[in-house]
């Protein structure tokens, strides 16, 4: 449950994101890891909702990757009260640490305007299977949303090609 649970809220934050991101061409955020390397979603993701803050051309074409990570890490601390809680060097690398990605965009989501649309959960749904959720997940997402609540069974019959139950053992106590 932990996992769905997880993941469920991973696919919300990454609507939440390419939502924010859309007008953007030059960003395209399909996961938590490479989509923010070149710094420039965790900039259009401050921009979408303070455009206010900085002049967003500026910052795509005069900056390095490490640079543009930089002015977003300064912006969100000095403006959003978001500790710098990555360093530059770190994510500007061809895979950097998915979690640390998650936890930072995560502080954002908690500061930012949060509305994510039904349409925008259906976009990351399509993304190409190597940047989403499994099609168990997936399915477990769908019921999980629609009845609140998660059928025991069904969890058995989709985990259950995949995982190894040990067989119980009896204590007397």
């Amino acid at each position: 449950m932990a996992g769905l649970q997880q993941t469920n809220s991973e696919m919300i934050l990454l609507s939440w994101v390419r939502q924010s991101t859309r007008n953007y061409p030059q960003v395209n955020v399909i996961n938590f890891t490479s989509s923010w390397s070149d710094g420039l979603a965790f900039n259009a993701l401050l921009h979408s909702h303070r455009p206010d803050l900085f002049d967003w051309k500026a910052v795509v074409s005069q900056q390095s990757p490490v640079q543009r990570l930089e002015h977003a890490f300064n912006l969100a601390r000095q403006h959003l009260g978001i500790e710098k809680l990555l360093d530059p060097e770190d994510v500007a690398t061809a895979c950097p640490d998915k979690k640390s990605i998650l936890m930072y965009v995560t502080s954002l989501f908690q500061v930012l305007p949060q509305k994510v649309t039904m349409e925008a959960i259906r976009e990351v749904e399509m993304l190409p299977r190597h940047s989403r959720v499994t099609r168990e997940e997936h399915i477990e997402v769908h019921e999980q949303h629609f009845s609140q609540e998660v059928s025991f069974t069904f969890l058995l019959s989709s985990c259950s090609s995949k995982m190894f139950f040990p067989p119980v053992l009896h204590h007397e106590f």
